[in-house]
């Protein structure tokens, strides 16, 4: 009988430890003083079960296999976040894959949660890939996973530069590089594993899957005939077709999404998942069904205003006991997918 996995993705939006973490390197301790002012080991455990009331809802109610994500500042709390969600799901045994060799400026990183019941990491071809620019950026964790039958998913972690001034500013170049990098990997992994290869590439480009660097430099289209019939390394990038998806809000009015999340009132898709060819044409191990790909947008997320947003938790400028909403989760919502063996 085929085995299904359920991958998914979700930015966790400013995850860091307590403002007094004592291993906190000294020079984040710096940076980030005035952001944790208030930021208490209460606080995080109240964040840790808003987030773990969501993943624990995927898959209708069994969790993800796999779950990709980014702004976690460390492997402290990945290990609470695992904690708490096999203390709420014990049929699961959640782990945390992290490289903490992040050039980020604010200190976080990207990494995997994966249930090893279900999926084994190899543990010598984890891989933290460095984007090269100027200023301090995020690495793509690349990871090998391993299902119990021994079939192999290459999974890679994004969290591409932000953007600054205006969406074709001076950022542009730095989310450029990343998929270069992104691509640049992919065409690596095929090399070495073959051009079937099961590769899956998933996070928060900040950009839209319409962008240059995600649909140039990543190289990653919605035309799926183009990605079969590829000599070289191409993605198919399954995000189009969740620009609009029906939703409903924590009021339970009726929504249409057109975003992942929100700036000022305008939708973005930055949570895009890429897969390889190796996953959408025959001869691979695994094939994704595409027809699931989706935000994962619960009623107690999403906003019940203009925009159905999905609402913060967050960690505001100034003093987090003050600021917070302790009712909120991030600012992006999950997405996912579910992958099948052959």
């Amino acid at each position: 009988m085929p085995e299904r996995l359920f991958t998914a993705f979700w930015n966790l939006e400013n995850l860091f430890a307590p403002a007094d973490y004592a291993a906190r390197p000294e020079w984040l301790a710096r940076t980030l003083r005035t952001q944790l002012r208030g930021w208490s080991s209460a606080l995080l455990q109240h964040k840790l079960k808003q987030l773990a009331s969501i993943i624990e809802q995927m898959n209708d109610g069994k969790g993800p296999d796999l779950l990709a994500v980014c702004e976690v500042e460390n492997q402290f709390v990945l290990d609470e976040l695992c904690a708490l969600l096999n203390e709420r799901m014990p049929q699961r045994e959640y782990q945390p894959v992290h490289v903490d060799a992040s050039r980020d400026l604010r200190g976080i990183d990207t990494a995997f949660i994966h249930d090893r019941r279900v999926l084994q990491v190899n543990r010598d071809e984890i891989f933290s890939h460095w984007v090269i620019r100027r200023t301090g950026t995020r690495d793509i964790t690349q990871a090998t996973f391993i299902t119990n039958s021994g079939a192999e998913l290459v999974a890679l972690a994004n969290h591409w530069p932000s953007r600054s001034g205006d969406n074709l500013g001076s950022s542009s170049g730095f989310r450029a590089v990343a998929g270069e990098t992104l691509g640049y990997w992919h065409e690596r992994i095929r090399d070495i594993k073959g051009v079937d290869a099961a590769v899956i590439a998933l996070g928060d480009f900040n950009d839209d899957p319409f962008d240059a660097s995600v649909i140039e430099h990543a190289r990653a289209t919605r035309e799926l005939r183009d990605v079969t019939r590829a000599r070289s390394a191409r993605f198919y990038n399954l995000s189009w077709s969740y620009l609009t998806q029906p939703a409903v809000d924590r009021r339970g009015r009726q929504r249409t999404l057109n975003g992942t999340l929100y700036h000022r009132g305008d939708g973005h898709v930055f949570d895009q998942i890429l897969v390889s060819p190796g996953l959408v044409k025959s001869g691979g191990a695994f094939r994704a069904l595409l027809q699931t790909a989706r935000i994962e947008a619960f009623p107690e997320m999403t906003d019940s205003t203009a925009s159905p947003a999905p609402i913060r938790f967050g960690l505001p400028k100034g003093n987090a006991r003050k600021n917070v909403n302790r009712n909120g989760f991030s600012d992006h919502y999950p997405v996912s997918l579910t992958i099948e063996s052959r």
